[in-house]
């Protein structure tokens, strides 16, 4: 009997009802099927979230009171030099810093690199205006270094030079000290895991340790690296109270000055675009940087890089290299504004230095307690969505953190501003009475423009402890006939409250430091212990700042203890 061979299934062979085509399912259809009501609400509550920016997108249609132009004729060229020196400073010094430090407390063991390895993390709870502040006073004319000088050596003013950091290098150098942790922190997290069994095939191959750190532990800790210092670029170009005190033009001093100085909002906005638009770009060659070369591991079976043990001049290069930016980056501008603080603390500390740690303390906790619990709903919904409108729109969402504090406080003030002026319009015209300000101004455009600014930490830090909880478990609780809200309830909280706690605790001590973005959206008669610290400092009232700031850099060091456990956790 012969057999037909079989002929391949052709789209005409199967039975199409009329009026039904084979067409993709549209975008509307494709969308609805991905939505769940948890994905659908994790959507809104990103579009909320991404108004601000939007609403700086949108200035880029409207004309400014020239401002801009008169900016771009005068200070603006000089503000983009200073921005890129600082930049290249700022970001060649981190990755050198944290780089060399990170390599040397790894490989090496010399007397005190147990202890060096948390220490090098201190720099972190320092906060850059604060630094500032300090060193500015220290090596001020009537500073102790100077005095210490001229009674030492018999000298008058005229008989010494002596360096003024005042400039973009003393700026550079201050942002230095208290960035460089960020490369640090990554830097050494790659050296740790990758294998001894690599670094022995160099050695064995005739190369040293310094060529097997340039062949070898280099290329391998790149990425790592490369994110480390864009975050430190970040943080550099969100900086306001350094540069401001410093008198040193930048893209976030012109914006303030712009808004409140010559009151064009505008042109405010569209500087601020314009800054938003290269922080991105800084970001999208990061990762693009990072996505160009890879490098992965050939087996499992690999052994912890072991640390050699340094003699001689070696083990003091060394600890005198790691121990110089923990004594230039904390214990030297501690101990400035304990003097500082002995000297005259601040006049009102008792009922009213109360209540700006008050006010603080309550902002902090309830940024925390909202951006956290924003951050596990986005990091959920990008766990289960299925609908790439939702992704993208949470990703667009949680960019505030690589944005200026100054750019979101610029851009949470114009939506909020227009529903105010079109309420205000509305209820003159059909009632003849007037609104006011309802949200600019308030507790909750500042509450808003928190959100913005750290959501990305905290969507961060529960997406990394939601990577730790395999998709198996979930499918586990559904079987056995849990809800997907059961599921976040009686499995994920459980084992997320260790990442819950961590964010929640990063989110409190980055909104209790943060400056631009309280200074010009808070309310009027509301300030807080950073504010505080500006507002001495600008009237040069240094020694009565410090007693804000020494509060500041305590509440700062609670996360670096945590993140050292963390690292100690993740080693062992």
């Amino acid at each position: 009997m012969a057999f037909e061979a079989a002929r391949p299934l052709q789209a005409t062979d199967i039975p199409i009802r009329p009026g039904h085509t084979l067409a993709r399912p549209g975008f509307v259809a494709r969308l609805r099927r991905g939505l769940t009501p948890l994905t659908a609400a994790a959507l809104a509550l990103a579009l909320i979230v991404a108004l601000p920016l939007i609403g700086l997108l949108l200035t880029l249609t409207q004309a400014d009171q020239g401002s801009l132009a008169h900016l771009g004729r005068t200070i603006l060229p000089e503000a983009a030099m200073n921005t890129l020196g600082l930049m290249a400073l700022v970001g060649v010094g981190c990755a050198a810093l944290g780089v060399s430090t990170a390599w040397l407390v790894t490989a090496f063991r010399f007397p005190g690199s147990q202890v060096l390895q948390w220490l090098l993390l201190l720099p972190m709870a320092m906060p850059a205006y604060i630094i500032g502040y300090a060193y500015t006073d220290a090596l001020a004319f009537a500073g102790p270094v100077q005095s210490a000088l001229r009674e030492a050596f018999g000298w008058s003013k005229a008989d010494y030079w002596f360096p003024d950091i005042h400039g973009v290098w003393g700026v550079s150098l201050m942002l230095t000290l208290v960035l460089y942790p960020y490369v640090y922190m990554l830097a050494r997290t790659a050296f740790v895991e990758q294998s001894a069994c690599i670094m022995e095939a160099s050695r064995t191959l005739g190369g040293g340790m310094g060529e097997s750190f340039r062949r070898i532990a280099l290329p391998l800790a790149r990425p790592a690296i490369a994110a480390g210092t864009a975050l430190a670029l970040m943080e550099a170009l969100a900086d306001f109270g350094t540069v401001q005190y410093f008198g040193i033009n930048t893209f976030t001093t012109i914006i303030y000055r712009t808004w409140f100085g010559m009151g064009d909002r505008i042109a405010a906005a569209q500087l601020s675009v314009g800054l938003m638009v290269f922080v991105l770009a800084l970001v999208a060659i990061e990762h693009q940087a990072r996505g160009a070369r890879r490098y992965g591991r050939t087996t499992r079976r690999e052994r912890i890089l072991g640390a050699k043990l340094l003699t001689g001049w070696r083990r003091h290069a060394a600890l005198g290299a790691c121990a110089l930016p923990v004594i230039l980056g904390f214990v030297v501008p501690v101990l400035i504004l304990l003097r500082l603080h002995a000297r005259g603390g601040d006049p009102f500390f008792g009922a009213r230095f109360l209540g700006y740690a008050a006010n603080s303390f309550i902002l902090a906790l309830s940024a925390s307690v909202i951006i956290v619990a924003a951050g596990a709903l986005l990091a959920y919904a990008l766990r289960t969505t299925r609908s790439d409108l939702a992704r993208g729109a949470v990703r667009f969402a949680t960019l505030g953190y690589a944005i200026p504090g100054t750019v979101i406080a610029v851009g949470v003030l114009l939506p909020l501003g227009a529903f105010d002026n079109a309420l205000d319009s509305a209820m003159r015209g059909a009632f003849g009475i007037s609104t006011g300000l309802l949200l600019s101004g308030t507790l909750v455009a500042l509450m808003f423009a928190y959100v913005v600014r750290f959501l990305a930490i905290a969507t961060g830090g529960m997406e990394a402890g939601y990577a730790r909880i395999g998709l198996n478990i979930d499918h586990a609780a559904r079987t056995l006939g849990s809800t997907q809200g059961g599921v976040a309830k009686r499995v994920h909280l459980p084992m997320l409250r260790r990442s819950l706690l961590t964010a929640a605790l990063v989110v409190f001590v980055d909104v209790m430091k943060e400056l631009p973005a309280t200074l010009i959206v808070r309310p009027f008669n509301f300030d807080t212990l950073a504010v505080r610290v500006y507002q001495l400092a600008s009237d040069e009232r240094l020694a009565q700042s410090s007693t804000a700031a020494l509060t500041i850099v305590a509440i700062g060091i609670v996360p670096v203890l945590l993140l050292t456990r963390a690292m100690r956790q993740a080693q062992s």
